[in-house]
């Protein structure tokens, strides 16, 4: 539970989110007039249509021979600016448009008391999905809930009060921009427009129910309910988009939304509200954390937050527990079937010019928004993801064959839902053509914890290929060692261009890999899978120790001891990858390469460290990494900023929290390998593995004491744990068979 003892007044660091996936919204909590700042996640300006037109990022002439002029002008001179490589490869970005706030829904409450009473309380339950606002004023308490549901496609808000025909308000709409109609008939509030720089249709309408009282429907659009015992509105709203290449548009919205927000009043206040607690609650109860935290009764959030000593506490222990389950309820909340992915602020936007047009970078932040789902017990939110991979596999042939004259497809930096794979001209940040292969990396992890050869076959593995084509056509030799590099490299907005840079050569490596693996599962033909496993053979693997005994970032030893850039891109074998495994050189080398990096960093860097040093089980500096995002980097509604707000940080925490605490990535099942002092004792249920298991475990002294194994799948197991005589245990598990060690 997070709640606050006052209205917010900052969009970004107070307001309290809530969500179902394509619709999310800010509740305010103020007193004279509630504000609901919503979103659609694919009301986007840019794309076809554009004014400014659009290209995709690719080339607007041929090019012919740019590309190869580059490759040959590094392995001459060993490095180039990254000026004087956009300047070859690169291009002003045309159309690509911007996330966009749908707008606010006021609830003017005539006669509410400008200031918060003694009692006010404003709160975001977690386990349901519920925000309120309740306060008392003239004897008479008043509240107000809203929730974001699944089911029905709907928000849904609703004012009560303890004292018969007290709630009286106007509902109305605003927006930033006049592109729209707003009217109101009866109990319906209609909004409809289209974008002035795309055409692209939106629409969202309100309907109004109350208990008591009278309703009108004002000239202005806006819809006054006085005298009611209660009163409670649904909203649903949509756009024109489709996620398909190359027109990217579907049907008008209107039937949609009618539709969705009819069948919603139809059903009926309570039973919206069952249905999103059983959906809501069936996702983020699977997964429940116990580190002897005790969360004061008396204390608000901010305050827990402002408070916060680095874990010493049992109060300190609360906020780590909640911020590791904030993580959960905010992907449960942008991220389900049927919409958009979770983009840079999951789904909450209130601006026409969000920063980096809250879109979807692919050199991390999207990976890293999704790597808690399959540990953390939400699989099903990653849907939204795989369909997004998907979509981007048509654009992204064009580019990989007009750009590169290759198969295969290819995204760059950065995309939008509009196909962009191509590039764009901001030179430390526009060239990233592993982008693909490191997007095929999740759906093969949700392969591996889930073991569905269906979804391997039809889904994770035509992604993983084409991504494996691209590769194989697009490696080439090196001089200096006649290993095969990725040319043109740019370790992400770091340094120079040159061949061959350390993550690079890792993501080439794990995507290789992968494939063949799920090759073999399959049985795709024996020729690719001799093709794949030659190319790894030749492949430089991206891992190199320096002078310093550093991982080497390029493959010339480059790296400077006092840099502290927030990207720590040549661990990427470490985590998300999985080629290093602890104790060995590379481990070491990878540590000292974090150690000179520092504990500084933006919020999501913060976050990956938490899971670096998890992986190198060290896991009082990965809770170290924790308490530093906790002080530093994480608002008062517990949003993570980078600055500003940039939600994969959370997602970021997260994971690492779970890092700590179960890791399966080289098909071990290791049991606490990074618990810190902190917690010395505690429980944690519900955490998944890979190769089929759930599992729940008890700690006592630092050490396990209980472990409760459940496979989903027949195969063989191994647990790794100080539990188990002789530290491990390998057994032949079966599919819906519970194993208890103690």
């Amino acid at each position: 539970m997070l709640w606050y003892a006052a209205p917010a007044a900052d969009w970004e660091r107070e307001a309290l989110p809530i969500g179902n996936g394509a619709l999310g919204a800010m509740v305010f909590g103020t007193l004279a007039s509630e504000r609901l700042q919503f979103n659609e996640k694919t009301l986007w300006t840019g794309g076809p249509g554009s004014r400014d037109g659009y290209d995709f990022g690719n080339w607007r002439e041929p090019r012919p021979g740019a590309l190869d002029a580059v490759r040959e002008e590094l392995d001459a001179k060993g490095s180039l600016g990254p000026d004087a490589v956009a300047a070859k490869l690169g291009q002003p970005r045309r159309g690509y448009g911007a996330h966009q706030t749908f707008g606010d829904l006021h609830l003017d409450i005539p006669g509410a008391p400008e200031t918060p009473d003694a009692g006010y309380r404003r709160s975001l339950d977690l386990r349901r999905g519920l925000a309120t606002v309740t306060y008392t004023h003239q004897q008479v308490r008043h509240e107000r809930e809203f929730f974001a549901g699944n089911p029905d496609g709907v928000l849904v808000g609703r004012l009560t009060a303890d004292r018969p025909a007290s709630v009286t308000c106007t509902l109305r709409y605003t927006s930033p921009r006049t592109d729209f109609t707003v009217q109101a008939d009866g109990d319906r509030m209609t909004v409809r427009g289209e974008l002035a720089d795309n055409g692209l249709k939106f629409e969202a309408q309100i309907r109004v129910v109350h208990q008591g009282g009278t309703r009108t429907a004002n000239a202005d659009g806006s819809i006054t309910v006085s005298g009611a015992d209660h009163v409670w509105f649904a909203l649903a709203a949509a756009t024109d988009y489709a996620d398909t290449y190359p027109d990217y548009r579907a049907d008008d919205p209107h039937a949609a939304v009618t539709r969705t927000v009819d069948e919603a009043v139809a059903r009926g206040h309570g039973a919206l509200r069952s249905r999103h607690l059983r959906d809501h609650g069936d996702l983020f109860g699977r997964v429940a954390l116990d580190i002897r935290q005790s969360m004061p009764a008396d204390v608000p959030t901010d305050r827990l937050l402002k408070e916060y000593g680095g874990g010493a506490s049992a109060s300190d222990r609360a906020l780590e527990a909640l911020f590791f389950q904030y993580g959960r309820y905010l992907l449960i909340a942008s991220s389900r079937a049927g919409s958009l992915p979770a983009n840079l602020q999951g789904v909450w936007n209130n601006s026409t010019t969000p920063p980096w047009s809250a879109d979807y970078h692919t050199n991390i932040n999207l990976q890293m928004n999704y790597w808690l789902a399959e540990a953390a017990g939400l699989p099903e939110t990653t849907a939204p993801y795989d369909r997004f991979v998907e979509a981007l596999r048509a654009p992204g042939r064009r580019t990989a064959k007009e750009m590169f004259g290759s198969r295969g497809w290819v995204v760059h930096n950065e995309t939008n839902p509009y196909g962009f794979t191509g590039v764009h001209d901001w030179s430390t940040a526009f060239w990233f053509p592993e982008a693909a292969a490191w997007l095929t990396a999740q759906l093969y992890e949700h392969y591996r914890f889930g073991g569905s050869t269906d979804y391997l076959r039809s889904t994770a593995y035509p992604a993983m290929k084409e991504a494996a084509e691209f590769w194989l056509d697009n490696l080439r030799t090196d001089p200096r060692d006649g290993t095969l590099v990725v040319t043109p490299s740019y370790s992400p907005e770091h340094g120079d261009f040159t061949a061959g840079d350390s993550m690079a050569q890792q993501i080439v490596h794990d995507l290789l890999t992968n494939t063949l693996e799920a090759a073999r599962v399959l049985g795709d033909s024996a020729a690719f899978r001799a093709e794949l496993e030659k190319t790894l053979g030749k492949l430089d693997p991206g891992l190199r120790i320096g002078s310093w005994g550093q991982l080497q970032e390029w493959k010339a030893d480059l790296d400077d001891k006092t840099d502290g850039h927030r990207h720590v891109s040549h661990l990427y074998a470490l985590h998300p990858g999985r080629q290093i495994e602890p104790g060995g050189k590379w481990a070491d080398a990878a540590k000292v390469s974090l150690t000179a990096r520092g504990d500084g960093g933006t919020g999501w860097s913060k976050a990956w460290k938490v899971n670096f040093w998890a992986r190198l089980h060290d896991g009082d500096h990965a809770h170290k990494m924790l308490s530093e995002q906790l002080k530093s980097s994480t608002l008062p509604n517990l949003w993570d900023t980078h600055p500003p707000f940039q939600i994969d940080g959370n997602f970021g925490a997260t994971s690492g929290v779970v890092e700590m605490l179960l890791q399966s990535q080289h098909d071990v099942i290791e049991v606490l390998p990074a618990l810190p002092a902190s917690w010395p004792e505690g429980s944690v249920r519900g955490l998944r593995a890979r190769g089929g298991a759930l599992l729940d475990i008890e700690w006592s002294g630092g050490r396990a004491t209980r472990i409760v194994l459940t496979a989903s799948r027949t195969r063989e197991l191994t647990v790794r744990s100080g539990l188990l005589s002789g530290g491990e245990k390998t057994f032949k598990a079966k599919a819906g068979e519970r194993y208890v060690f103690d």
